[in-house]
């Protein structure tokens, strides 16, 4: 799955728009790697989002098409 469409099925990111927006701007790492939209995100990357002076850092755990909002915190967990 692209990188772009699991931040916004994670709701790590609210809008798809938005996550491929900071995939451009370099703000999305994968394993220490700057990633771009099209990045195939596999179980077990480190993704870190930086959002302003704040960072967030997450495991991949799943990856699936479409999950209910109760069910996106069982795609990641927190470093």
């Amino acid at each position: 799955m692209r990188l772009d469409k699991y931040l916004k099925v994670s709701r790590l990111i609210k809008r798809r728009t938005i996550a491929n927006e900071a995939c451009d701007a370099d703000r999305v790492l994968v394993n220490g790697n700057v990633a771009k939209a099209g990045y195939n995100v596999k179980v077990g990357d480190k993704i870190t989002i930086k959002f302003g002076n704040k960072e967030v850092n997450v495991e991949v755990l799943a990856v699936e098409e479409t999950v209910k909002k109760d069910e996106a915190k069982e795609l990641y967990k927190y470093l």
